[in-house]
């Protein structure tokens, strides 16, 4: 992944709600995450943490993970694929959990 669109997808990950599809470095699985970094979206969760400014020079990206309910990062050189989504499009049981 290109720094730009690295630094695209941290925007993305700061303003709302990101879909990334990339592949775990331990077992090849492909991971689809609805994921954020939002101030806002966190708390709506009840998670009082900022992350911290991300430079698009790392390669480890760290975000929110809706699905899990907890923080997770993955490597920026796997990821397949990602799209802003509407926090509307993260099923109603995830965050329901």
């Amino acid at each position: 992944m290109e720094q730009s669109e690295k630094a695209e997808l941290i925007r993305a990950l700061q303003t709302g709600v990101v879909l990334v599809a990339f592949t775990k470095v331990n077992t090849e699985e492909v991971r689809i995450m609805p994921c954020s970094v939002n101030v806002d979206i966190l708390e709506s969760y009840d998670i009082k943490t900022e992350v911290r400014e991300q430079n698009s020079e790392s390669e480890q990206i760290v975000c929110f993970a809706l699905d899990k309910l907890g923080w997770r990062s993955f490597i920026a050189s796997t990821v397949i694929r990602w799209e802003i989504i509407d926090i509307e499009d993260v099923p109603r049981a995830v965050i329901d959990e």
